[in-house]
């Protein structure tokens, strides 16, 4: 049958909806564009904020409008936080946050016309597939599931449920896999990645399982998804900078510059601790990318707390990054919290943040001219092919390129684009 997916949200749901496709083509299956006609289709959902909320009901309604006769499927983290309402926006079949083969499987008998009453699982490690980005040249890969980390404003410990990861011996098996199968880079992924093997025997944790994975495939190249700050310690680094092909980008969750906005955030680390993060990662490594993510107008957030987060951004120096406004997500803590921010008074701040967030990626940009780096090329247009430096800087150099690792002088920076010569035929060996 043709198919068409829709994911909204994070990596993770990016990453377990390519697995649904590999598995769905597998199956004899055709994966379709959403925006067509089709004979079924997989939504998977986000509720990571009230926005997400939205964002997913009116994609389920727009699947029932556009093609009323066809099998409309429902996953994610929203399907699995308010199930009752998916349902009733159109969706034929409601899966949750786990369990993918099972949710495929219920999709296929629906659309056979045959019911099933067979039960999705959640609370295990589904181990899936890792997932196709960039025609075959870069991968991803889910190391964990779930958190408990429980900050305030977040309701996806309730959704995705408690740490579940990959055992260190088969994410090994995977990443040689996909070195033999001819990817130059793996990206990991998790809902929360440091908190990885805290289920596991022996409590192996995530510098361990990145020995595993440079040992099992050291031709490949690793980039780490989002850290929470307290994982980088001195040995932590010590033994990463060891790892020949770990590519130099840490993506540090900072949410707020302030400690008090950081307390009732239920943040886990003060500006002090986080900064030492960012010393250590500086100490370790040339020029690594350094990038994070920023919540404002988090309830009671002063003028003065929004200062102290500028402030913060600009001594941290950081390569780039996202700011969102704080949105409400019913359900958490926050949500519930006195002192509310105005709405226009966070869009405005966060466009004040996010001016001091490109400011400091443009002055990471321009110090990169005049450097040589090894670029990962991934696709090609107009005679040109783009790429990924190390420090997840994007590149574009002329000359059809694709799937090549070749060192690049950086000549020019255009938007948010740094512009490179490239050395064709004298493959890049290493990182740095």
């Amino acid at each position: 049958m043709k198919i068409g997916i829709y994911t909204l949200g994070c990596k993770v749901n990016q990453y377990e909806t390519q697995a649904m496709e590999t598995a769905l083509r597998a199956a004899g299956h055709e994966i379709v564009a959403f925006d067509g006609a089709w004979d079924a289709c997989i939504i998977n959902t986000c509720t990571v904020t009230a926005v997400s909320d939205r964002k997913s009901r009116q994609i389920i309604r727009r699947a029932r409008r556009t093609n009323p006769g066809a099998v409309v499927a429902v996953c994610g983290c929203y399907a699995q936080s308010d199930p009752e309402t998916a349902a009733a926006l159109g969706a034929d079949i409601v899966g949750g946050s786990g369990d993918r083969m099972g949710f495929l499987r219920a999709l296929e008998a629906a659309e056979r016309g045959v019911s099933t009453d067979e039960p999705m699982a959640r609370r295990s490690f589904e181990f899936l597939p890792a997932g196709s980005l960039s025609g075959r040249t870069r991968a991803m890969l889910k190391l964990e599931d779930g958190c408990t980390n429980f900050c305030s404003y977040c309701i996806i410990p309730h959704v995705r449920g408690p740490v579940r990861s990959l055992p260190v011996e088969d994410a090994a098996r995977e990443a040689r896999r996909l070195a033999d199968e001819g990817y130059r880079e793996l990206i990991l992924t998790g809902i929360e990645l440091s908190s990885y093997g805290r289920d596991l025997p022996g409590k192996p944790d995530l510098i361990d399982v990145l020995e595993a994975l440079s040992a099992a495939a050291p031709a490949l190249r690793l980039r780490l998804g989002s850290l929470e700050p307290r994982t980088v310690t001195e040995d932590f680094c010590r033994r990463c900078a060891a790892l020949p092909g770990l590519c130099p980008h840490f993506h540090l969750s900072l949410q707020s510059g302030c400690d008090d906005t950081l307390r009732r955030m239920n943040r886990r680390y003060d500006t002090a601790r986080f900064f030492l993060s960012v010393t250590l990662l500086r100490q370790f490594f040339d020029a690594p990318g350094l990038t994070t993510d920023v919540i404002v107008g988090f309830p009671g957030e002063s003028e003065a707390e929004f200062d102290a987060t500028l402030s913060f951004l600009r001594r941290c120096a950081f390569t780039g990054g996202h700011v969102f406004p704080y949105s409400p997500r019913p359900g958490t803590p926050a949500a519930a919290m006195a002192d509310q921010v105005p709405h226009a008074v966070k869009l405005e701040r966060a466009h004040a943040a996010a001016m001091v967030v490109e400011e400091l990626a443009e002055t990471a940009r321009r110090a990169m001219v005049g450097r040589t780096v090894p670029v990962l090329f991934e696709t090609e247009e107009d005679g040109c092919t783009r790429g990924h430096a190390p420090n997840y800087m994007e590149v574009i150099a002329p000359g059809l390129l694709r799937g090549q690792v070749l060192p690049v002088t950086v000549t020019g920076v255009e938007g948010d684009l740094l512009i490179g010569r490239a050395v064709p035929g004298k493959e890049a060996k290493g990182i740095l």
